[in-house]
């Protein structure tokens, strides 16, 4: 399954990334199992979406909850609580 992940603000910085659409593993299905894929890149990725930091998801440009179900061609994106603007 393809989703686009989408990272603002201080996750983009640290990400060096604003986007990325990779192809997830089948037992990928949720979004605490796409939060948990994206943490063993290790590094800034375990850092900055670890247990305790202040981020939201969005699934689709609404709000999820970790256990939203992810869906091929979701649009999903990761950002701080305050973005500032």
């Amino acid at each position: 399954m393809k989703v686009r992940l989408l990272y603002f603000a201080r996750l983009r910085e640290v990400f060096a990334t604003s986007q990325e659409t990779p192809e997830l593993p089948p037992n990928i299905q949720t979004v605490a199992s796409l939060l948990n894929w994206l943490r063993q890149r290790g590094g800034v990725w375990a850092e900055e979406l670890a247990a305790g930091r202040a981020y939201r998801v969005a699934i689709n440009q609404d709000l999820a909850t970790q256990e939203a179900v992810l869906h091929e061609n979701d649009e999903v994106a990761v950002f701080p609580l305050v973005t500032g603007g």
